[in-house]
C-alpha cells in the first residue's frame, strides 16, 4: 500500500512510562489516547526499552528498528529514537522518543506539521509568483490536493474579475469556479463541478454564509445532507460524491471584500477537519488571497489596457485601388504586459499612400495611451504630406513633450509610397528595418539610415531614402516582437524571417505571408506584443494618369487647359471639364506668377479627380481675402476660387519644391 512517513513524540520518565504524547501518537498509536498515558514504552514498542536505557546511561541519542501495533493498520515497522532530557522539561519527565511511523495515505492528513509544511512552505512561494489568474488557481488546487484534502475547488465572484459583471445576480453573487482538483480520479468530479463554471448559491446555503461573513464554515455531510445538496444543485452524482464528507469553506478576503473561497472537502475514509485544520486552512487562504489580489488587479489592469489598445488600433486600412494592405497584430502572452505596438495604412492624395509602424517602450495602460497619441499625430502629420524624415522629427518633439514627467520612448517607421511613379520615401527612428521582396528576387533589409528612437532625441537628423520599386513588390514593416525573444539572438529572428519571404513571396497571399511570419512564436511564454504591416505595391494603371511639362510663361495657362479638357473628353468625365479648367488655369497662373521655372501638371484618377501643379519654389501659398481696409486682394483670389471649387486641396514639399493639388469628387 502507497505511504508516507508521520513524525510521533512521546515524553517518558526513567522507567519507560509515557508522560507526555502528542496529538500524531494518540492518532496513531492508540483508539483512545487515555489508554497511552502512563502506559509503558515497552507496552507500545516491545523492545524500545533497551535502546531508552542505553541513552539514559549515555547521555546520548540511541535509535534502533521495533515493530508497533496500530489500531488502524495493524503491524508497521518504525523508527524510534531516543533523546535523554538533560534538565528542564516537565517534572519526572527522562527522555523523549521520536519515533518515524509509516502511514497509508489513507491516514494522510494526521500530521498537522506535514499539512502545515506542505502548504504553507513548500510551494505557496513558488505559486505566488505569478500573475495570471487561471495558473494561479490550478497551482493553489494542486498544493490543496491532496496534501489538505481529497477534492477542492476555487471560486471566485465574477464582479471581482470581470469589472463589467453587475455586483449581484437576482439568485445572489455570481462565482467563477477557476480550478477543481480531486485525487481518486474519478470523472464525477469533473461532471458534477465542471472548471469555468458561473454560478449562484442560495441564501441559507454554507457556501453563500461564507461569502456573506467571511468567516470559515465547517460542516460534516451525512448521507441526507448530501442528497439535500444533490437535490438543491440538480445534480444526482453530488450525493455520492460528497456522502459522508468533512465539508470546510475558506474564505479569500482583500480590501475589495470577499473574493471567494475555497471548497475542500474529505471524504468519508479520511480524518474530518477539526479546528486545528480550519486554523491552518486559514492561514493559507489569508496568505493565498495576497496572490489572489494581486493576480485580479493584474487581469483587470492587463483587460483594461488590452480593450485601449485595441479600441485606439486602427479598424480599417486605406490605400490606392493598386495597393494591397493587409495587417496583423498579436497581444503579448498572458505572461507580459500589453505594450504599445501599432500601425497605419493612410491613403494620401494623388495615388499615395502613407504606411506606418511603431512601438512605444514600456507596458501597461500607459503605453496604450502614448500610442493613441502618436496615432492621432501620425494621422495630422500624414494629412499635411510632411516628408517622413520631417514627419518622425515633429513625432520626436511631441514625445519629449509627453515625457516631461516621465521620459517616453518609441521607434518608428514611416513609408510613403507613390503609386503613379512607383517611388517610395522611407525613414525610420530607432525602429527595426523594412523588408522588401521584389518578384522573382531575394528578399533584403532596406538600410535605411539610422536615428535614435523618438523622445530620446540625437546630434544628427533623421534622413528619408528614396528609390523606386517594381510593381508586385511586397514591403514588410514590423515590431521586434516578431523577431526578439529571451532564448533568441535578435539575429536570429531577422534571419528567420527573412528565410519567411522567399523569391516567391510577391506571388503569395498577403494573409499567408502574415501567417507565416508568425509561425513558431505563439508558444513563447514572454512573448512581446506584435504588430505586422505588408502591402504590395504596384503603380496605378498608365491610362488613368497623365503628367505634361509646361514652361513658365502666360501662354502655358491656355495650353493646360486644352491638355486637361482632352484628357477629361478621354475618360469620359465631360462634366468636370469646366470646373476642372478653371482649376488648372488658377493654379498654374499661381506657380507662373510666385515660383518661375519649369512646371509640371499632373492629373490622376484615383479615388477621385486630383490635379497637381509641381514647380521649383518652396514657399507655401497664402489664402489672403482682405486688405487692412476690408478690400479683396488680387493676390491669393486664385486660391479662394480653388478653395470653393474643390473637395479639398493642399500642398505639399518635394526635394526639388512644391506641388499644389486640388481634388473633385468622382462621385
Amino acid at each position: 500500500m502507497e505511504s508516507s512517513t508521520r513524525i510521533l513524540i512521546l515524553g517518558m520518565d526513567s522507567s519507560g512510562r509515557i508522560l507526555q504524547f502528542d496529538r500524531n501518537a494518540a492518532a496513531v498509536l492508540s483508539r483512545n489516547a487515555d489508554d497511552l498515558l502512563g502506559s509503558c514504552l515497552d507496552e507500545v514498542f516491545p523492545g524500545a526499552r533497551e535502546p531508552l536505557l542505553e541513552a539514559l546511561k549515555a547521555g546520548r541519542e540511541r535509535t534502533a528498528m521495533l515493530a508497533v501495533e496500530t489500531p488502524a493498520s495493524g503491524t508497521l515497522d518504525a523508527v524510534v529514537t531516543v533523546h535523554p532530557m538533560n534538565g528542564g522539561g516537565a517534572p519526572g519527565l527522562a527522555a523523549l522518543a521520536v519515533i518515524r511511523v509509516p502511514v497509508p495515505l489513507a491516514e494522510r492528513f494526521v500530521d498537522p506539521a506535514v499539512i502545515r509544511r506542505a502548504l504553507l512552505d513548500d510551494a505557496l512561494p513558488r505559486i505566488g509568483s505569478t500573475l495570471d489568474l487561471e495558473l494561479l488557481a490550478r497551482g493553489l488546487m494542486d498544493v490543496l490536493v491532496p496534501h489538505f484534502c481529497n477534492s477542492g475547488a476555487l471560486l471566485l465572484a465574477e464582479r471581482h474579475i470581470d469589472a463589467d459583471e453587475p455586483p449581484e445576480g437576482p439568485d445572489g453573487p455570481q462565482l467563477r469556479r477557476m480550478a477543481l482538483g480531486f485525487d481518486d480520479g474519478d470523472p464525477g468530479w469533473d461532471a458534477a463541478f465542471p472548471t469555468g463554471e458561473s454560478l449562484a448559491y442560495p441564501p441559507g446555503t454554507p457556501h453563500a454564509l461564507c461569502l456573506e461573513s467571511g468567516e470559515p464554515v465547517l460542516r460534516v455531510l451525512d448521507d441526507e445532507g448530501a442528497a439535500r445538496l444533490a437535490v438543491a444543485w440538480r445534480r444526482p452524482p453530488v450525493a455520492e460524491l460528497l456522502k459522508g464528507a468533512s465539508m470546510l469553506l475558506l474564505p479569500i478576503t482583500s480590501a475589495a471584500g470577499v473574493l471567494g473561497f475555497f471548497a475542500c472537502t474529505r471524504n468519508a475514509g479520511h480524518r474530518p477537519f477539526d479546528a486545528y485544520d480550519v486554523e491552518i486552512g486559514m492561514e493559507f487562504a489569508n496568505r493565498a488571497s495576497i496572490f489572489v489580489e494581486s493576480a485580479r488587479q493584474y487581469s483587470q489592469e492587463r483587460a483594461t489596457a488590452l480593450t485601449l489598445q485595441r479600441s485606439l488600433l486602427p479598424t480599417g486600412l486605406s490605400a490606392p485601388s493598386p495597393v494591397e494592405v493587409h495587417h496583423r497584430y498579436l497581444p503579448g502572452s498572458r505572461r507580459i504586459e500589453v505594450g504599445g505596438d501599432w500601425y497605419e495604412s493612410i491613403a494620401l492624395p494623388g495615388g499615395r499612400v502613407a504606411l506606418v509602424v511603431g512601438d512605444v517602450a514600456g507596458h501597461g495602460v500607459k503605453a496604450a495611451v502614448t500610442m493613441g497619441r502618436l496615432r492621432t499625430a501620425i494621422h495630422t502629420l500624414a494629412g499635411l504630406e510632411l516628408p517622413p524624415a520631417e514627419a518622425l522629427e515633429r513625432l520626436d518633439s511631441l514625445m519629449r513633450t509627453l515625457g516631461e514627467r516621465e521620459p517616453h520612448f518609441a521607434t518608428c517607421a514611416y513609408v510613403v509610397y507613390d503609386a503613379v511613379s512607383g517611388q517610395c520615401e522611407v525613414a525610420s527612428a530607432g525602429h527595426l528595418p523594412p523588408l522588401l521582396a521584389p518578384p522573382g528576387a531575394e528578399p533584403r533589409y532596406l538600410p535605411v539610415p539610422p536615428a535614435p528612437p523618438l523622445g530620446v532625441g540625437g546630434d544628427g537628423p533623421i534622413v528619408t531614402r528614396e528609390f523606386t520599386v517594381e510593381d508586385g513588390t511586397v514591403l514588410f514593416l514590423y515590431t521586434d516582437g516578431l523577431v526578439e525573444n529571451r532564448a533568441r539572438d535578435i539575429d536570429d529572428g531577422l534571419a528567420r524571417l527573412l528565410a519567411t519571404f522567399g523569391p516567391d513571396a510577391a506571388a503569395r497571399p498577403l494573409e499567408d505571408l502574415c501567417q507565416a511570419a508568425l509561425d513558431g512564436v505563439y508558444d513563447d511564454q514572454h512573448r512581446d506584443d506584435i504588430a505586422m504591416l505588408v502591402a504590395r505595391l504596384a503603380r496605378i494603371p498608365a491610362d488613368h494618369h497623365a503628367t505634361w511639362e509646361l514652361p513658365a510663361e502666360p501662354a502655358a495657362v491656355r495650353r493646360a487647359r486644352g491638355l486637361v479638357r482632352d484628357q477629361l473628353a478621354r475618360w469620359d468625365l465631360d462634366e468636370l471639364t469646366h470646373p476642372t479648367m478653371l482649376l488648372v488655369s488658377e493654379l498654374v497662373t499661381n506657380a507662373i506668377r510666385h515660383a518661375g521655372g519649369r512646371i509640371r501638371l499632373r492629373l490622376v484618377r484615383e479615388g477621385g479627380l486630383v490635379c497637381e501643379v509641381y514647380d521649383s519654389f518652396d514657399g507655401r501659398p497664402r489664402i489672403r481675402l482682405h486688405d487692412d481696409e476690408g478690400d479683396m486682394l488680387e493676390t491669393g483670389r486664385g486660391l479662394h476660387v480653388v478653395g470653393r471649387l474643390a473637395q479639398r486641396w493642399g500642398v505639399r514639399r518635394t526635394s526639388g519644391g512644391k506641388v499644389v493639388w486640388c481634388e473633385q469628387d468622382l462621385s
